[in-house]
């Protein structure tokens, strides 16, 4: 256990090492920060916080740099998250209540969370078990051919357009659409295959050709909501910072394209105090991210996430103002999902 003064220099070395991205002296701590001791109590705290694994010095000069556990302790004890300005708010709000759908929801979050981290940004779309049928809409788009839109409720919006080959019967779309939304809306989207099994038995002969068309396409359109899907944002900011990565950002590159592994990852990651979960460097299981932090937050119900937004950069970042962007866009998110 290291003592508080021990604690606010190791504080004030995350700040200015996150600040400059160069290793910090005990001479520059004192004319920073003012500790209001001598130059030789600063480096006495120094070696404390060396000794216990909390920084170390990447070459031969006087300057120290945190390690994974000194970003760790400083994250643990982090009680003062940096707000985002009323600009910024007005901006997200303005954004995101402007958006129609779910996938236009979750495209703007993830770009405008890039836009205020400077970090690669992520969101994952919610899974089907979780997702439930709001509605089905049959619109005729011409005298053929009408368009098939399925709305869940998580706002996303899924259109396919019909041609029936002949002019449609308006009273039979409305009655179609009547008889599909008696049987599935509300209803899981797990379950939508099973209950419309020989639904197109219930029409005429005549009609039971376009009806299976149309339940075939509605399968497909449940069908792309069972695949786990992330969206990303801002891959060209880990451009900016490879020299935080050893000058090689391939195999960071590499791990975010598995992006199987890394929804597997994020997935499991939990939350803490601060309503966020926190990977930072060798506690990322995997290898390409060990020099990387990986910041997500549940969105949708408070007990319940539908899903994870969050960011991933290089372990010497801004936590205060990510953990607060990352909070404030899940907050978003599950106010314009209606959750």
């Amino acid at each position: 256990m290291i003592s508080e003064r021990s604690f606010e220099v190791l504080r004030a070395i995350v700040q200015d090492y996150v600040s400059t991205r160069e290793p910090v002296g005990s001479k520059a701590l004192l004319e920073r920060h003012g500790f209001g001791v001598s130059s030789a109590t600063i480096r006495n705290d120094m070696s404390i916080l060396e000794e216990e694994g909390l920084i170390h010095a990447p070459h031969t000069s006087a300057g120290r740099v945190p390690t994974d556990s000194g970003y760790r302790l400083f994250v643990d004890r982090l009680n003062d998250l940096k707000q985002l300005s009323t600009a910024e708010r007005h901006a997200m709000e303005t954004l995101l209540e402007s958006s129609v759908d779910l996938d236009e929801v979750l495209g703007r979050s993830v770009r405008l969370l890039s836009q205020l981290t400077n970090q690669v940004a992520m969101v994952q779309y919610p899974t089907l078990g979780k997702a439930r049928v709001r509605s089905v809409e049959l619109v005729a788009v011409s005298d053929t051919r009408v368009m098939l839109m399925l709305v869940s409720d998580n706002n996303r919006i899924q259109q396919h357009v019909v041609d029936s080959g002949e002019e449609l019967d308006i009273e039979f779309l409305v009655q179609l659409r009547g008889k599909l939304n008696d049987l599935i809306a509300g209803a899981p989207l797990a379950d939508v295959a099973k209950l419309t099994g020989g639904f197109e038995q219930g029409f005429a002969p005549s009609q039971r050709n376009f009806v299976g068309a149309i339940v075939a396409i509605l399968l497909d359109q449940v069908d792309a909501n069972r695949q786990d899907k992330l969206l990303l944002a801002g891959t060209a900011n880990l451009a900016r910072s490879e020299g935080d990565f050893g000058g090689d950002i391939t195999p960071l590159l590499d791990a975010i394209e598995e992006q199987v592994v890394l929804l597997r990852l994020i997935s499991e990651m939990e939350a803490d105090q601060n309503g966020v979960s926190l990977l930072i460097g060798s506690e990322n299981s995997i290898i390409g991210l060990s020099q990387a932090s990986v910041l997500v937050s549940g969105y949708g119900n408070a007990t319940e996430p539908l899903a994870k937004v969050g960011l991933l950069g290089p372990t010497r970042m801004d936590y205060s103002t990510n953990i607060s962007a990352v909070r404030a866009i899940a907050r978003y998110l599950s106010k314009s999902l209606g959750t």
